[in-house]
């Protein structure tokens, strides 16, 4: 009898031996996986929209003008989400005007609260002095874009550089968290 008993432990044993074995790995495998595993971008949706061709276009509306009002706006950006964690981030850019073109660039606020350099003549932010870093080009009237950028940590302002529109209000902060 004592060595049918210790058969039968022998084969308990086994079996437990066997399941930890298999469930690590199993374990090993997952965690292999993860290290490989890509993070898909933040997802930010932006409609760029105006009150039509024919609203006057209010200016003074700029980021951090003085006596900002911007329910005098007649153009500007809605972002959804509005805050994204730093890495890669996907704008999906749509121009929902009927009849105005418009783009969206991406301004990284290197002085939260400053206004960015404007060149009065052509009635347009700086781009190059004003640290771009992407945009969806100039969008006609239902047409959509895409954007992928790397973006780190800070206060960034989406903005349309088509001539008068930014001053017109047609700008949006964002945020990148750690």
């Amino acid at each position: 009898m004592g060595s049918v008993f210790a058969a039968v432990l022998e084969e308990i044993a086994m079996k437990a031996i066997l399941r930890s074995a298999a469930l690590g790995l199993a374990a090993a495998m997952l965690m292999a996986g993860n290290a490989g595993t890509v993070h898909a971008a933040a997802l930010v949706q932006i409609s760029l929209w105006d009150k039509g061709a024919g609203t006057e276009m209010p200016m003074g509306l700029a980021y951090a003008a003085p006596g900002l009002d911007l329910a005098k706006a007649t153009m500007g950006i809605k972002a959804l989400p509005g805050t994204v964690k730093a890495g890669e981030v996907t704008f999906n850019v749509k121009n929902d005007s009927k009849d105005t073109v418009h783009e969206m660039i991406v301004m990284y606020l290197a002085d939260p609260g400053k206004q960015l350099p404007y060149i009065e003549a052509e009635n347009r932010v700086d781009e190059d002095k004003a640290g771009d870093k992407g945009e969806v080009s100039e969008l006609d009237p239902g047409k959509s874009g895409t954007l992928t950028v790397e973006l780190k940590p800070g206060k960034y302002l989406l903005i349309c550089n088509v001539p008068g529109h930014y001053g017109a209000g047609m700008w949006a902060e964002f945020t990148v968290d750690p």
